[in-house]
């Protein structure tokens, strides 16, 4: 029972059946097999079925049901199905085709050429591997639209927590040794000479450009962005106020063809070349030096966060105030430097800590606070403190200790009511053929009475 409840929570959010990356999705030598079911104009592959039970299984899941897992299966392609034909859901199919021929190049660059990366993943040409991408993204986007379309209303009482509790509590795993983190996070700031050097390196590339070199090839060779660099620093159909700011400002000032002076971001210094400019959208090329600091800047770092761990180890600011004043971490400063866990509290299995951080823990109690340290966040170089807010023991499930946790499994629990609702009222005209391999299957909804042929 605990195993098929521990399902419903898991394919209940279309995030966790669609959430794998497009590396986890292509495993290399895994071929795509036969077709398990149709839904409307929608195909779930018998290959897309063994890899949510193996998902399922890295999950925990004793048990595997491969009808029950056929059957999430249909209910999101029927989500997708559905989302397609909503007038009120974006149609973003360029720009998802734009995205899988950037991620088809991420995975390119990892092999030595083209042909040893589609034998590696047992495809016959390029349009193969690209049309899958495409694909998987095009369901994640679409499925996610819809749930969270048909589930936007949805919440919970107080009373309806204690219900959903005084009915699963039996079932409901323990919790194993959780704790709370604070943390203040500083990018290491570069020196005014590092900086020039960066801004002159790209004054150069740029005059190299102006003298006769393509941006294209420039790009190629200089750029420290890996998702860009690879298609000559070519990003297409970006929405405005999708970049960061620096960059759009830079890039919506351009003439098309033009190309901007160095200018700095968060992720370091960029020129930027205005491919087109139409409407809402616009395409542009630029080249990325990362503000990667030196060992001295990062050192000199460490100190300036080492000196605000002695002010709040004296009281003279609490950690709270010195996470808002002193921290570049968008997520944590507002909220006391708080680390947000994987079920979006402030509760993290000790196990799941990185281990550079359970290093810096190692022989620290509730209240504590490390000395300042080296970490990397999102493949830049960063430097943190970090503080013991809590620990909590393992333990069984109660309303007193986990009410914020049960909260949200009973809000999944009626968003799940609530797609079930949704899916029941479109069998009857939705076309539903599913293959005879699975006709042992009883299913929880009507499927196989609606897959008669229409």
């Amino acid at each position: 029972m605990i195993n098929k409840l521990k399902i419903t929570f898991l394919f209940g959010i279309f995030m966790l059946i669609f959430s794998a990356n497009v590396k986890a999705q292509l495993k290399k030598g895994q071929l795509v097999d036969g077709i398990a079911a149709v839904i409307g104009d929608e195909i779930v592959l018998e290959s897309d079925v063994e890899e949510q039970m193996n998902y399922g299984k890295q999950q925990g899941i004793s048990s595997v049901d491969k009808c029950e897992f056929l059957e999430n299966l249909i209910n999101n392609k029927l989500l997708v199905y559905e989302a397609k034909r909503d007038t009120l859901i974006d149609n973003r199919s360029a720009a998802i085709k734009e995205g899988a021929n950037a991620k088809y190049q991420q995975l390119l660059s990892q092999f030595p050429d083209e042909k040893t990366m589609l034998a590696a993943y047992k495809f016959r040409n390029a349009y193969e591997m690209k049309n899958t991408i495409e694909k998987i993204d095009t369901d994640q986007y679409y499925g996610q639209a819809k749930y969270q379309r048909i589930t936007e209303k949805a919440d919970v009482t107080p009373n309806e927590v204690t219900d959903f509790y005084n009915l699963y509590k039996s079932q409901l795993p323990e919790i194993k040794d959780e704790v709370s983190l604070g943390q203040i996070m500083m990018y290491p700031k570069l020196t005014e000479a590092h900086k020039q050097e960066l801004i002159n390196r790209l004054k150069k590339v740029k005059q190299d450009i102006l003298g006769g070199e393509s941006f294209e090839s420039q790009a190629r060779i200089y750029s420290e962005d890996e998702g860009s660099a690879v298609n000559g620093g070519l990003i297409k159909n970006i929405y405005k106020g999708q970049m960061v700011k620096p960059f759009e400002a830079a890039a919506l000032n351009l003439q098309e063809g033009e190309i901007s002076d160095p200018i700095e971001s968060e992720f370091g210094y960029h020129i930027i070349q205005l491919v087109k400019k139409t409407g809402k959208m616009y395409d542009a090329r630029h080249i990325l030096l990362m503000a990667t600091p030196t060992d001295e800047e990062i050192s000199t770092a460490k100190k300036k966060l080492d000196s605000i761990r002695t002010l709040i180890m004296d009281g003279k600011i609490s950690f709270k105030d010195a996470a808002f004043k002193f921290s570049d971490d968008k997520k944590t400063k507002f909220n006391g430097g708080l680390v947000p866990g994987a079920d979006g509290s402030s509760k993290i299995e000790r196990e799941s800590i990185p281990g550079v951080i359970t290093y810096e823990l190692a022989g620290l109690k509730k209240g504590d606070i490390t000395t300042a340290f080296e970490d990397a966040e999102n493949k830049r170089k960063v430097v943190k403190i970090i503080k013991i807010e809590d620990e909590i023991p393992s333990h069984k499930i109660t309303l007193e200790t986990d009410y914020d946790r049960i909260k949200q499994l009973a809000l999944n629990k009626k968003r799940n009511e609530m797609i079930e609702k949704f899916v029941n009222s479109k069998l009857p005209t939705t076309f539903i053929s599913i293959d005879g391999r699975y006709d042992s299957c009883s299913f929880k909804g009507n499927w196989k009475k609606e897959s008669l042929k229409k």
